[in-house]
C-alpha cells in the first residue's frame, strides 16, 4: 500500500513540476512594439525563470478580432485606442486592469540611399517624389498606424489625392521594409520603427495637431487574469520595463 501512495505522490509531483514548467503568459501586441517587448520579456526571465513569454506581433486589429475568435491571448496591447475599445465593447478584457502603456510619433521615412533629406508636410509638392510609384503605409482601413496617417493628412488637406496612391501593408512593420527594400521612395510609420533600421532615414515628423496622440493601451484578457499574466502585466508597468521602452525610442506613460 505505502508503495503505491509513493507512486502516486510521485507522480503528482512530478504532474506539477510540469505544469510549473511549461506556465506561459501569451501576449498579443501591436507589431511596433517586437523588439521593446522581446527585450523586456528577456529581462524578466531572469528574475522568473520558470514562466515563458510567447508573443503574437500583428496588426492591432488582427489581433483583437482573433481575440473574438477565441484566440488565446492572455495580455493585449495595441497600437490605438480603437482596437481596444472594440474588446471593451465586446467585454473581452478585464476592464480595471486597462492602461496607456507608452507613446509614440508618427513620421515620414526615406531609404537611406534616397536624395530627399527632408519633407514639408504642410505643403502638398513633395507628393511629386512619389512619381509613379506609391507611398508605403499601414492600410488606413484597419492599421493604426495608417488610420493616424489618414487623420494627419486629412488634416493637412492632402488625403484626396494620396488615397489612390498608397502601397497599402498588413502591418506597420511591413511598411517599414517597403521602404527599406526600395520599393517605395517614402513611408509612414512610427519614431520607434524608423529607430530600429539601419536602412531608413525620417525625412519628416507630422504636426501633432495632425493626429489623435500615438497611445499603445494594454489590457488583461477576460479571464485571463491568473497570478502569472498579473505579474508579468505589473512588469509591463514598472520601471525597468519603462527603462527598456524609452530605449527604443517610446515615451513611458
Amino acid at each position: 500500500m505505502s508503495k503505491i501512495k509513493n507512486i502516486f505522490i510521485g507522480l503528482t509531483l512530478s504532474c506539477a513540476v510540469s505544469l510549473f514548467a511549461e506556465a506561459k503568459v501569451t501576449v498579443f501586441a501591436a507589431a511596433s512594439m517586437t523588439n521593446a517587448l522581446e527585450e523586456v520579456a528577456t529581462d524578466y526571465k531572469k528574475v522568473n525563470p520558470n514562466e515563458d513569454i510567447v508573443f503574437s506581433f500583428a496588426s492591432s486589429s488582427v489581433l483583437a478580432r482573433q481575440i473574438t475568435e477565441g484566440a488565446p491571448a492572455d495580455i493585449f496591447i495595441s497600437a490605438d485606442q480603437k482596437w481596444m475599445d472594440f474588446l471593451a465593447e465586446k467585454d473581452e478584457i478585464v476592464k480595471d486592469s486597462r492602461v496607456d502603456l507608452v507613446g509614440n510619433k508618427l513620421v515620414m521615412i526615406a531609404p537611406k540611399t534616397s536624395k530627399i533629406e527632408k519633407v514639408d508636410l504642410t505643403n502638398d509638392k513633395w507628393q511629386t517624389a512619389l512619381d509613379k510609384t506609391y507611398l508605403s503605409v499601414g492600410d488606413p482601413d484597419h492599421v493604426p498606424a495608417g488610420i493616424y496617417a489618414k487623420t494627419a493628412f486629412t488634416y493637412l488637406n492632402q488625403w484626396a489625392a494620396l488615397e489612390n496612391k498608397l502601397a497599402r501593408a498588413k502591418n506597420v512593420r511591413d511598411a517599414l521594409r517597403l521602404v527599406e527594400q526600395g520599393e517605395s521612395p517614402l513611408g509612414v510609420v512610427y519614431a520607434t520603427d524608423a529607430a530600429i533600421s539601419q536602412k531608413v532615414k525620417v525625412v519628416a515628423i507630422f504636426p501633432a495637431e495632425s493626429h489623435p496622440p500615438v497611445e499603445y493601451p494594454a489590457a488583461i484578457v477576460k479571464n485571463k487574469d491568473n497570478q502569472e499574466s498579473k505579474a508579468f502585466f505589473n512588469y509591463l508597468k514598472s520601471d525597468k520595463a519603462k527603462t527598456v521602452f524609452e530605449k527604443f525610442g517610446f515615451s513611458a506613460k
